[in-house]
């Protein structure tokens, strides 16, 4: 058990900050900002980007993985509480390269799991490549297609949700 646990152990315990920042440095989270900000013109869904360097050592002795955590994070940042039920977590755990998506009851029933799977795929393929910034501008043009598709814009209604990215 310790084993298999230890190679996760150490890539979280030796991720940094400074290792996060600098594959997304200040002009690349304002692109991502400005990505959502023009995206939740055209729907009235709410995308939230949150990246995470690594989970605590207690997380990982419990096995937490990536998806739980994700949806830990979810709930922590409010993402469920809008008022279509319509927001959307983008989650990225840098230790782990992992992305996940987390999306509230209402737009996850008009998507369908397989759609979720299928983007998370696509990004994983750019982070493949270091392409991270790429990766999350992706996930937003994908996660914005479909609230686009069963939540169009029709009145202008108030930001719900930052769409600042998060480094935790």
């Amino acid at each position: 058990m310790v084993l298999k646990l230890l190679p996760r152990l150490l890539r979280h315990v030796f991720a940094t900050q400074r290792q996060t920042q600098r594959r997304f440095p200040l002009e690349a989270l304002a692109r991502i900002e400005a990505a959502i900000a023009a995206s939740e013109i055209k729907h009235s869904g709410q995308i939230r980007f949150i990246v995470e360097t690594a989970l605590s050592p207690l997380a990982l002795f419990e096995g937490q993985s990536a998806s739980q955590r994700a949806l830990e994070v979810f709930s922590l940042f409010g993402v469920w509480d809008t008022e279509h039920n319509n927001g959307v977590l983008l989650y990225l755990l840098m230790a782990d390269n992992d992305f996940e998506i987390i999306a509230d009851r209402n737009i996850h029933l008009k998507a369908g799991q397989e759609y979720w799977v299928q983007t998370c795929a696509e990004m994983q393929s750019y982070l493949s490549k270091n392409m991270f910034e790429a990766g999350v501008l992706h996930g937003i043009k994908k996660i914005s297609a479909v609230l686009e598709c069963h939540f169009p814009e029709q009145v202008i209604t108030p930001n719900e949700l930052p769409d600042a990215p998060l480094i935790i």
